[in-house]
């Protein structure tokens, strides 16, 4: 009975008049999967129009907009590979940022208001390194386009000597998996549209998701740990080498969950509630998301080398400190946060940790130990 209604939900859907279903896309992409045929490139225009072309081969450069059509900024396609995921030195500066959930908008007021990024979206920055702790993916209507800019920030940061790093989210293996709930209906009707499955256009044969497959899942920038989510008495007592755990989550995110659980235990909880992309005990104490100890803080810090982890995920009203500076967490509500001139990301900069918004104006957070 479950098929039969499932069959038929998708026959009425289908039967929507076109203007009805373009009317509920905006500007999108572009997907770039590559085929046995050529490579597929896969957009949709500003009139909710999808094109879907096959090309002996890559689209050398490209522009973007927002789904407004606002925000252009132009791509060109490079090769690249997973960047270290140790840096002993301290960088002059290092501005961390997390959580943009598809909204554009957000991004580019925050680095232009910091000077990360120039008028024209480019990497003004120089040396110095930009950080992103996950969650691009969900909730706004700019995803795609934000991996877009990083990807090419990314680049030009290289070519200046400075660096981008990009953390894997919880939202990101969700997409991965198929787990769309917190999607934007444009998403999946340009899926049904297509005939696919949306995680099937940042799959291992896609530009988005080869790169986003070489991002790290844990890192460390001189004394400061970067992780998504957290690090509990379980990952400390799995006692997992960071290269491991990050090679682990690359090959999980073109697994679904029940894949995941098949292939190995170390998957199953380094993608389950209390692994790096998910556990919150870090920020909150409630019982069930198994709180952190002090002592099991102090010896995750002293294994891995560092001084304090910084973190999103868990989002609270500005960014804020736990166990004495130890644990900084940057996930708020960007739009909100923006409107109202709070904190939306970090900067460390000579030996102190200072909160910032949209103006570059610094707060202090916190001494360096």
């Amino acid at each position: 009975m479950k098929a039969i209604i499932a069959i038929l939900l998708s026959l009425c859907s289908l039967a929507l008049p076109a203007r009805e279903r373009r009317d509920s896309l905006s500007v999108d992409g572009p997907y770039i999967l590559y085929t046995d045929g050529g490579v597929r490139v896969i957009t949709v225009d500003k009139d909710g129009t999808i094109e879907d072309n096959l090309y002996p081969e890559a689209p050398a450069t490209f522009k973007v907009t927002d789904h407004l059509g606002h925000y252009p900024f132009e791509v060109s396609l490079r090769p690249f590979s997973r960047q270290e995921w140790l840096v002993e030195s301290q960088p002059e500066r290092v501005f961390v940022m997390s959580d943009p959930h598809g909204r554009l908008d957000c991004v580019v007021s925050l680095l232009q208001g910091n000077n990360v990024i120039d008028s024209d979206l480019r990497w003004s920055y120089g040396r110095d390194h930009l950080v992103m702790i996950g969650d691009i993916f969900d909730r706004g209507e700019d995803a795609v386009q934000i991996y877009w800019l990083f990807y090419k920030l990314q680049q030009e940061a290289q070519e200046a000597g400075g660096r981008v790093t990009m953390l894997l989210g919880n939202h990101e293996l969700m997409e991965f998996s198929g787990d769309m709930r917190y999607a934007k209906p444009k998403y999946k009707i340009l899926a049904r549209e297509l005939g696919v499955e949306y995680r099937e256009l940042f799959g291992p044969s896609s530009e988005l998701g080869r790169w986003i497959a070489s991002w790290n899942t844990i890192c460390r920038i001189g004394r400061d740990l970067y992780v998504h989510a957290g690090l509990g008495g379980d990952y400390y007592r799995w006692n997992l080498p960071v290269p491991t755990v990050n090679a682990q989550m690359s090959k999980a995110i073109f697994f679904k969950n029940k894949e995941r659980k098949a292939i190995s235990d170390t998957l199953y909880f380094l993608c389950g509630s209390y692994g790096p992309i998910w556990y919150r005990g870090l920020v909150l104490k409630e019982q069930r998301f198994r709180p952190i100890q002090r002592d099991t803080l102090d010896l995750i810090l002293n294994r891995s080398g560092a001084d304090r982890i910084i973190v999103g995920h868990t989002m609270l009203k500005d960014v804020s400190t736990f166990f004495d500076g130890k644990v900084i967490d940057l996930n708020v509500d960007n739009r909100v946060n923006m409107r109202k001139r709070r904190g939306r990301a970090i900067l460390i900069e000579g030996g102190r940790y200072y909160v910032v918004g949209d103006k570059g104006k610094k707060r202090v957070a916190v001494k360096s130990f």
